[in-house]
């Protein structure tokens, strides 16, 4: 079940968000995000403009996707949001990130936004195959800037602007 997300659900949140930092593929971050740094966060995202939603199974958040400001405070681009999502490790490679991707792209235009990009690293197949599975495009390369541990990958610009009839 996807819905929007709660407080009360942060705790897994951002377990899932540490998940991505260790496998050094999926977060540029190289440290674990706070309990604390999460709840700031999460004040920053308004469910009737950037919303965060879960992804519940058995009772238990196993992921989750966000719609963020691409460019906070920069009016031009209001209708560009970005989007990012994270899936616990045991319940990868079944579905959910096409499921809340999925759900996003059904759902987007209740919230004004008629472009979105991923920002991700060039290593992360599973979301460059996610993100085309999805019509998603190749937008733009930064070459080589993310340095992982001594291992040099770029960040990858992807991207869509919705149709019309889906804003």
């Amino acid at each position: 079940m996807i819905r929007f997300a709660e407080i009360s659900d942060l705790e897994y949140i951002n377990e899932i968000y540490n998940q991505a930092v260790d496998s050094r593929n999926s977060t540029a971050d190289l440290d674990y995000i706070s309990l604390d740094e999460r709840k700031i966060w999460f004040e920053n995202h308004n469910p009737h403009s950037y919303p965060v939603f879960v992804y519940e199974k058995d009772k238990k958040i196993v992921g989750w996707l966000s719609i963020s400001p691409y460019r906070r405070g920069r009016r031009a681009l209001a209708d560009t949001a970005e989007m990012s999502y994270y899936i616990h490790n045991d319940y990868q490679r079944q579905g959910i990130g096409s499921e809340l991707v999925k759900f996003c792209l059904e759902n987007i235009r209740l919230f004004g936004i008629k472009h979105l990009i991923c920002i991700l690293l060039g290593t992360n197949i599973g979301s460059i195959r996610l993100l085309e599975k999805f019509n998603f495009e190749k937008w733009g390369e930064l070459p080589n800037i993310v340095n992982i541990d001594g291992r040099i990958c770029s960040h990858l610009y992807y991207g869509k602007s919705l149709p019309s009839e889906e804003i």
